[in-house]
């Protein structure tokens, strides 16, 4: 029967890619992460962050952060923000992905995230299997947020940014449940917008299908 790994041990792995980079010479890693490109609405959000890698400043718990419980993401960015070197959070806005589209605005926010950095990095841990346009090493990480450390410190950052984002909209918007799903194409969120229209910061791009068959009296009318 095959042993189930330690905590310690599943923590340890998370640190392989940073460790490899520490073998070489190099000193500043900085991780990148996105959080949002699904969403019906709202910004797509990035944070880049450059942790200090000394065994006795390490932060355990840090995960993708769609793994880890709301409380516990919080603690964890407020750890986070507290023990970098540097980090920086962007987002851009709904409006520019209809645009440029989803993918063109995430690689920008990234880009965006990483230059505001104030400790310039020696190399970078993208999250996902494209490249963004900076004059730095970097090195792809696909599902980085669950592999690497420090991927995943910035996969808590941004999502604990837009969530809070998110929850202000919600008073600015209270009829979408901007709230509870955050912008996500839930059942209630569809439902909203069938009823009420796409509002400021809905990504009109992503609601074709969804305005298409609104039917039953839609306002959409159609």
């Amino acid at each position: 029967m095959k042993r189930e790994k330690t905590a310690a041990e599943i923590f340890e792995e998370k640190l392989q890619f940073e460790r490899e980079m520490l073998s070489r010479g190099v000193r500043w890693i900085a991780g990148v992460d996105e959080v949002g490109r699904g969403p019906l609405a709202g910004p797509v959000v990035c944070a880049a962050v450059i942790l200090p890698l000394e065994e006795e400043l390490l932060i355990a718990g840090i995960d993708d952060s769609k793994k880890v419980r709301e409380k516990e993401r919080e603690r964890l960015a407020a750890v986070i923000r507290e023990r970098a070197l540097a980090y920086q959070i962007c987002e851009e806005s709904a409006e520019t992905i209809d645009e440029i589209n989803i993918l063109e605005a995430t690689k920008r926010c990234m880009k965006r995230a990483v230059e505001g950095l104030p400790i310039t990095p020696d190399v970078v841990f993208v999250d996902g299997n494209f490249r963004i346009d900076i004059p730095l090493l970097q090195k792809n990480i696909v599902k980085g947020d669950s592999l690497s450390y420090s991927i995943g410190a910035a996969s808590i950052l941004a999502k604990v940014y837009r969530d809070a984002l998110m929850c202000k909209f919600d008073e600015e918007y209270p009829c979408y449940g901007f709230a509870a799903h955050k912008g996500y194409g839930t059942q209630a969120h569809v439902q909203a917008l069938r009823e009420f229209g796409p509002c400021g910061i809905h990504r009109k791009s992503f609601l074709k299908k969804i305005l298409e068959n609104g039917g039953n009296g839609s306002p959409f009318g159609i």
